[in-house]
C-alpha cells in the first residue's frame, strides 16, 4: 500500500518555505519531490529531518 506524506519546511536550497510530497510503500521511501538525500543541506533540513523519521517509522509519522 502506498502512502503520500506531504511535509512543509524550510529550505535551504531554494531559500525559502516548501511543502513537499515523500511516497512511501510498503514502509520504504520511493520518491520525495527534492533533493533528499543528496542535497548539501540534508544534515541541516528540517524537512530531510521529518523524512528520515518518516523513514524510520512511516506508520507513525
Amino acid at each position: 500500500m502506498e502512502k503520500e506524506y506531504f511535509i512543509s519546511g524550510y529550505c535551504r536550497t531554494t531559500d525559502q518555505s516548501r511543502t513537499i510530497c515523500a511516497e512511501f510503500a510498503d514502509g520504504k521511501l520511493i520518491g520525495v519531490d527534492c533533493s533528499y538525500p543528496d542535497c548539501p543541506y540534508t544534515d541541516r533540513c528540517t524537512i530531510a529531518g521529518q523524512i528520515s523519521r518518516a523513514e524510520s517509522n512511516p506508520d507513525r509519522f
